[in-house]
C-alpha cells in the first residue's frame, strides 16, 4: 500500500478526501492526516509519505513553507497542492518546489482520483527505474573482480590485445600508462592458497586505496602479481618507494595471518602496457634471485653480473629467456585450467538440465546447482553453447514433445504437462514458434 497525507485545516475536507479515495481506489492507500502545516512536516517525518495531498491556506505554517521542509526531508515525495484560490504565485511557487498537480476546491472525485492515479504510476514507474539501476549496478560490481583478474592476465603475457586492455583498465576505472609490478614468491602451501588470495588482495586494495590503481592477479602456479598503476605524470621515485611498502606489508600481512613466508621481487616503472609488462618479468626475475626465503629485492638494485662474471642485461622484454619462458608457461596453463573448469562446469550444468527440463527449472536453479552467480552463469552459457539458457531449455521440452506427439499414447494436454509446461495455450504458442506448425498441425502431419 501506498503511504498518503492529507493536511487541510477543515477536518471535514479531509475526511471528505478520505472518503473519496477509499471509495475510488480501494486498498490503495494508508491514510494519515494533519491540520496544520506544522503537523503535516511532522507527521511527513514520521510515516515518510509517498503523497502529500497539502493545502495552500493553513495557520501558523502555510502549506507551501511545509511542503518545502517536507521536500527536503523526503526529495522523492510526490505533492499536490490543494487550495480554493487560483493565484499565479502560489502556481509559481509550487512549480519551483516541484509540484505538478493542483487541485482547486471543491475538486470533484474523478478529479483527485485521476490525479492520484497518475501519481501512483509515476511512483511505480519510479521503483522500476530504480529496481533496474540497483540491478544493473549488482551486476556491474559483480564482474569487477573478474575483469581485474582478466586485466593482470593480460599484462602478464605476450599474446595482449590493446583494445582489451584498454576497455578492461576502463570498466575499473584505471590507467595503464604508467606501473610496475610486484611478485610475491610462495613456497609449496598445500589447501592455504585461498586464504593467501583473499589476504593479499584485501591487503593491496586497502593499502593501495586514494593512493594509486591496483590490479591483483590470480595466484599462477608458485606466484601471484600484484601491478600499481599510476597516471602518467607520477613521479617515479614515489612509486618505487610504494611498491617496496607495499610488498614489505604483504609479506608481514601473510606471515602473520597465514604463516607463509614469501619472496618478494619488484621491477622497474615502466610506461604503457609493454613496459608494465617488462616490469612484471623483472619482477619474477627478482623474486627468485636466490633461494632464501623472506628476501625483498627489487630489479634495479639486481646486477646480472654478480651471477653471470659479465655486464650483459637482461633480455626478451626486460626478463633472461628462462623467466619469460615460465611466465607464458605458467599463464598458458592457467588459462588451460580455467578452460577445463568452465567445461566442467556447462557439463554438470547440461546434466542438470537434462534431467529436471520436464519440471519447473530456472537459470538460478541452474546457476546455483554449480555454484555460479548467475548473470556470469548465463554469459558463460551462452559463449559456450550458443544459446541463451531459455532458448536451450525450449528446444529441449519442444524436441522431448515432438517425439511424445510421434509416440501418440498421450493427449496433447497430456504433452503439454509432459514437457514442463503448464499452459497448454502457452505450450501450443511456443511450439508453434519453434516448428512453425501448431501441436495439432504437427499431429495430423505425421498422420498424413
Amino acid at each position: 500500500m501506498y503511504r498518503l497525507l492529507i493536511a487541510d485545516d477543515e477536518a471535514l475536507e479531509r475526511e471528505g478526501i478520505e472518503w473519496i479515495v477509499n471509495r475510488m481506489m480501494p486498498d490503495t492507500f494508508r491514510i494519515m492526516h494533519a491540520e496544520n502545516g506544522r503537523m503535516a512536516i511532522q507527521k511527513a517525518a514520521e510515516f515518510h509519505p509517498h503523497i502529500v495531498m497539502m493545502d495552500v491556506r493553513m495557520p501558523g505554517i502555510q502549506g507551501l513553507d511545509a511542503l518545502r521542509e517536507i521536500k527536503a526531508q523526503n526529495p522523492q515525495v510526490k505533492m499536490v497542492l490543494i487550495t480554493a484560490y487560483e493565484y499565479f504565485d502560489y502556481a509559481k511557487q509550487a512549480l519551483s518546489l516541484g509540484v505538478q498537480e493542483y487541485l482547486v476546491k471543491p475538486a470533484k472525485r474523478d478529479q483527485i482520483a485521476a490525479v492520484l492515479k497518475r501519481l501512483v504510476d509515476e511512483i511505480a514507474e519510479d521503483r522500476r527505474d530504480r529496481n533496474e539501476q540497483l540491478a544493473v549496478r549488482d551486476k556491474f560490481f559483480q564482474l569487477l573482480p573478474l575483469a581485474e583478474t582478466e586485466l593482470a592476465l593480460h599484462l602478464m603475457s605476450d599474446q595482449v590485445n590493446e583494445t582489451e586492455v584498454s576497455q578492461l583498465a576502463d570498466i575499473l576505472k584505471l590507467s595503464v600508462d604508467k606501473g610496475c609490478a610486484i611478485v610475491l614468491a610462495f613456497p609449496e602451501i598445500g589447501d592455504r592458497k585461498k586464504k593467501a588470495y583473499d589476504t593479499v588482495k584485501t591487503y593491496t586494495h586497502d593499502i593501495a586505496k586514494d593512493r594509486c590503481g591496483a590490479v591483483v592477479s590470480s595466484m599462477v602456479h608458485s606466484h601471484m602479481a600484484v601491478f600499481l598503476l599510476v597516471n602518467p605524470h607520477a613521479g617515479v621515485d614515489a612509486v618505487r618507494e610504494g611498491a617496496v611498502q607495499l610488498g614489505t606489508k604483504l609479506a608481514e600481512a601473510l606471515a602473520d595471518q597465514c604463516g607463509i613466508t614469501i619472496s618478494v621481487g619488484i621491477g622497474s616503472v615502466q610506461s604503457g602496457t609493454a613496459g608494465i609488462r617488462r616490469s612484471y618479468y623483472e619482477a619474477v626475475f627478482a623474486s627468485k634471485f636466490d633461494d632464501k626465503w623472506g628476501s625483498l629485492y627489487r630489479f634495479e638494485d639486481l646486477k646480472t653480473a654478480e651471477r653471470s662474471g659479465n655486464e650483459t642485461e637482461p633480455v626478451n622484454g626486460g626478463g633472461p629467456p628462462e623467466e619469460s619462458t615460465y611466465v607464458e608457461l605458467a599463464i598458458r596453463q592457467i588459462r588451460e585450467e580455467r578452460e577445463q573448469n568452465t567445461t566442467n562446469m556447462l557439463d554438470k550444468a547440461l546434466a542438470y538440465i537434462r534431467d529436471r527440463f520436464q519440471e519447473e527449472i530456472s537459470l538460478e536453479d541452474t546457476a546455483e546447482h554449480v555454484h555460479l552467480n548467475p548473470y556470469y552463469f548465463s554469459k558463460v552459457f551462452k559463449q559456450q553453447t550458443g544459446e541463451t539458457f531459455i532458448d536451450y531449455v525450449t528446444r529441449l521440452r519442444i524436441d522431448k514433445a515432438k517425439d511424445l506427439i510421434k509416440n501418440g499414447d498421450l493427449s496433447l494436454k497430456e504433452v503439454c504437462y509432459a514437457v514442463g509446461y503448464k499452459d497448454p495455450n502457452y505450450f501450443s504458442r511456443v511450439f508453434k514458434k519453434v516448428t512453425g506448425v501448431s501441436p495439432s498441425e504437427y499431429r495430423i502431419q505425421l498422420q498424413s
